[in-house]
């Protein structure tokens, strides 16, 4: 009888010292409180401080614009990492309405989509890069942005992307380097082999 009254004493005493998280004192959003002279529980930011990692003081790099104006510039050095992984991404996000060479024939578009204006249009080709950041990164016309999708320096390899395949489809032989000159006169390896004396294969796209 002693041992039963001690367990039943015991587990009175264990329950009484729960101090569960649910119990502890709180306030639902927007509740009032008595203790603030504004009555409200939700506390202000301190003036003049920003979370870290959300401050985006280089308007250059988040927002494409250089004293107020798109960029013509970009504001990281682009490498062939750089053009790799913008060529990555654009197939991805871009290849669907745009096609993988910048025309705006995408599969998306031969189903019926509208189709973009093609990056070799006058007006896009001489388009400061910060145009086509500010694009991916706010949308324009039936393209929404891709703010979410895209990180910010993904969106600037994009852009230096877009720019090479621009390039590409008004360069001449001046634009090779002498020493690559004799390459353009070597066949073109075959899907799936590589000609003797072709040019080198690229390196693994980043990731």
């Amino acid at each position: 009888m002693r041992l039963k009254l001690g367990i039943l004493l015991g587990c009175l005493l264990l329950a009484g010292c729960r101090q569960d998280m649910h119990d502890a004192a709180r306030y639902d959003p927007l509740e009032a409180s008595a203790f603030f002279a504004n009555g409200q529980s939700a506390r202000p930011l301190v003036p003049n401080t920003v979370a870290r990692g959300l401050l985006r003081a280089d308007d250059h790099l988040y927002l494409g614009r250089v004293n107020g104006q798109l960029a013509d510039t970009f504001p990281m050095a682009v490498t062939a990492d750089v053009m790799a992984r913008g060529q990555e991404r654009f197939n991805v996000f871009c290849a669907p309405c745009h096609d993988r060479s910048g025309t705006g024939h995408g599969m998306i578009v031969q189903r019926g989509f509208r189709a973009p204006p093609s990056f070799h249009e006058e007006r896009l080709r001489t388009a400061p890069v910060g145009y086509y950041f500010d694009v991916m990164t706010n949308g324009f016309g039936a393209m929404q942005d891709y703010a979410a999708q895209v990180p910010v320096v993904d969106r600037w390899a994009i852009a230096a992307y877009i720019r090479a395949l621009q390039l590409s489809q008004r360069a001449t032989v001046n634009d090779v380097p002498e020493s690559r000159r004799a390459d353009l006169d070597r066949p073109v390896a075959a899907p799936g082999t590589e000609a003797s004396g072709s040019l080198p294969q690229a390196a693994p796209e980043a990731r």
